[in-house]
């Protein structure tokens, strides 16, 4: 008869992705996870058969938690520049308040594992992609009403706004002065003249 799981897998999930987003992948270990979770090495296995099982469940409710909802955002119908101000402020106010150092699990993951871990690489490509595409749509319909302007392609400026997001976390992570993270978004919004 097989045992019953005598834990919280969500909450599980939630304490490694936290516990991940600290140390990145390699640097966290399985002890990390069980301090973590508070739940033993043969369980966590048992329920996610690995340190990277637990990682992409990891990395899978970081998407749900931070990206889903940025695109769901996104889609909302609020006019782009007061949208996108909007979302970088907000992003910006999280990096300064952040004092555990959290990363973003896509950006670390891009970096760490995506070169060699197919199953990473399409969850970051898909989620940068969602973001892209969502992006894209609100610039478009922007530029279409005159609200932004339409002398750069759409997609180049999506992209480079997915880029500007991962850059305030990176930036953010090495200093969270607020002023100067607000005057990098200030400068990507510009681009939008």
């Amino acid at each position: 008869m097989a045992r019953v799981r005598e834990f919280d897998t969500e909450a599980a999930v939630e304490a490694a992705m936290i516990a991940f987003r600290r140390t990145g992948y390699e640097g966290t270990s399985a002890q990390d996870l069980v301090d973590a979770t508070g739940i033993g090495r043969g369980s966590l296995y048992a329920a996610f058969g690995s340190k990277e099982g637990l990682y992409l469940a990891a990395v899978d409710r970081y998407r749900e938690r931070y990206a889903q909802p940025l695109i769901e955002i996104l889609r909302n119908g609020t006019p782009a520049r007061e949208l996108l101000r909007a979302a970088l402020v907000d992003l910006v106010d999280e990096i300064v308040r952040d004092g555990d150092h959290q990363a973003c699990l896509i950006v670390s993951a891009a970096i760490e594992r995506l070169p060699h871990d197919p199953k990473v690489a399409e969850r970051v490509r898909s989620t940068t992609s969602s973001l892209e595409d969502a992006l894209t749509e609100v610039i478009k319909e922007a530029q279409a009403n005159g609200q932004v302007a339409s002398r750069r392609n759409t997609r180049d400026l999506a992209r480079f706004f997915v880029m500007a997001t991962h850059g305030l976390r990176v930036t953010g992570a090495i200093n969270k002065d607020r002023r100067s993270l607000m005057a990098t978004v200030e400068v990507a919004l510009g681009c939008l003249d």
